[in-house]
């Protein structure tokens, strides 16, 4: 039996990320999808829409100057939320982060609406991501 599709889009869009891949992120990201940002950090709050998403992802770019990675560990999915285990990575001049992340996902119509991250040490993304 293979994956549930929602586990399908979970990867693919995991995979644009890496890959830095818009068009593919503008196809599985809904229009108006909210991304929450949790903890105490440049990055914290919550995002609506490609704009501000996109924003976002530009952000984190330019804060790991580049050195952000996502290691897949796991999808787990079924109609109504997509679980992604996965360990977050980067470097650079703020020094080395390594995080365990549950992110929590809900997908609807082939496309992401709406998105939590939920990581093992949030006092070190916090310290990271700190202005």
């Amino acid at each position: 039996m293979g994956d549930h599709p929602n586990a399908d889009i979970a990867r693919r869009g995991y995979k644009a990320f890496g890959e830095g891949d818009m068009e593919t992120l503008t196809e599985t990201i809904a229009e108006d999808a909210v991304w929450h940002v949790g903890g105490n950090n440049a990055l914290s709050g919550d995002y609506t829409g490609h704009q501000a998403i996109f924003g976002l992802f530009a952000k984190i770019g330019e804060m790991s100057e580049g050195t952000m990675s996502i290691e897949l560990h796991d999808v787990l999915a079924n109609d109504d939320h997509t679980v992604v285990l996965n360990t977050v990575t980067a470097g650079g001049s703020r020094g080395s982060l390594s995080v365990n992340s549950a992110d929590t996902l809900h997908i609807s119509n082939g496309q992401l609406t709406e998105f939590w991250s939920f990581g093992s040490d949030e006092a070190a993304f916090d310290a990271y991501f700190s202005g």
